[in-house]
């Protein structure tokens, strides 16, 4: 039998990456996208370590440009072939919603959401005509729990959510699975990468700057707690290999399922309260 075709976006790095190597080491063909293919040195290293090259193929992808999602299309014209999809590419971007402009939204948006929708749109073609495949779209604990300084990335997940369930009702009848993976804090470079926070919100005459220093202890206690990310890695192989039974939404990471069932459970009163407790002390 020849290997099943695994298309994975942002695989320079985290997640992506960790997916990547594990896909391939599992016998899966993997055509590993990059925005840019400079940032491929750590999976070529983990991929030739363990000789598994002739199951890699490399391709430049920017989810947010239309030329390379042409690209991508005449590339997938080409193999005609693919199996498993992960929309994994993205950022995180933070601030408060009055001091970042609806310019900076958009931009998250444009990685974040329609980067998905464009490259999902390449993919469904062949997987409706082979009638199968997976499409894994890399959610967050943020797609389900609004965080306050973290709008732009919560608005974004949140939108992927919705986008992913209505899909799935579309492309189920195909023999097509849409599926979630919701991780937590992990020890990644999503947050260190780049521009990552409104530096409007950074200064100390923002009337918010009390509160982001709050969030940026809050981030730092909790860092030693942070899960290691090769578990959202083998979530990932093991979701790839799952034949029947495949649900919408995987949750992944400590304190996850107990964070979602305290949301689900409490009056709103009662969790705003514990948040912004915790983030600003002062204002209890």
């Amino acid at each position: 039998m020849s290997k099943k075709t695994v298309l994975i976006t942002g695989a320079s790095s985290g997640f992506g990456m960790l997916a990547a190597h594990g896909l391939a080491k599992a016998g899966y063909h993997v055509i590993a996208t990059m925005r840019n293919l400079e940032k491929k040195a750590g999976l070529m290293k983990s991929i030739q370590d363990d000789a598994l090259d002739e199951n890699v193929t490399l391709l430049e992808l920017d989810v947010t440009s239309s030329d390379s999602i042409q690209a991508l299309k005449h590339f997938l014209n080409e193999t005609s072939k693919i199996d498993i999809l992960i929309n994994n590419a993205g950022y995180a971007f933070g601030g408060f919603g009055e001091e970042i402009t609806a310019d900076e939204y958009r931009e998250q948006f444009e990685t974040n959401f329609f980067g998905v929708i464009a490259v999902t749109q390449a993919v469904l073609p062949f997987m409706r005509s082979q009638r199968s495949g997976k499409i894994i779209n890399m959610s967050s604990i943020s797609g389900l729990i609004g965080f306050p300084g973290l709008s732009p990335y919560v608005s974004s997940k949140h939108a992927l959510e919705g986008f992913s369930e209505s899909l799935r009702l579309e492309v189920k009848p195909f023999g097509i699975d849409v599926i979630l993976v919701e991780p937590g804090s992990f020890s990644t470079n999503i947050w260190t990468t780049g521009k990552r926070v409104s530096p409007v919100s950074m200064e100390a005459s923002s009337p918010y700057y009390e509160y982001m220093i709050g969030i940026e202890d809050e981030l730092e206690r909790g860092r030693e707690k942070l899960g290691n990310p090769g578990e959202v890695a083998a979530l990932i192989v093991k979701l790839c290999k799952k034949k029947t039974g495949v649900k919408l939404r995987y949750t992944v990471g400590k304190g996850v399922r107990f964070s979602l069932f305290l949301k689900r459970i409490l009056p709103w009163s009662m969790w705003e309260s514990i948040i912004i407790g915790k983030l600003l002390p002062s204002k209890k």
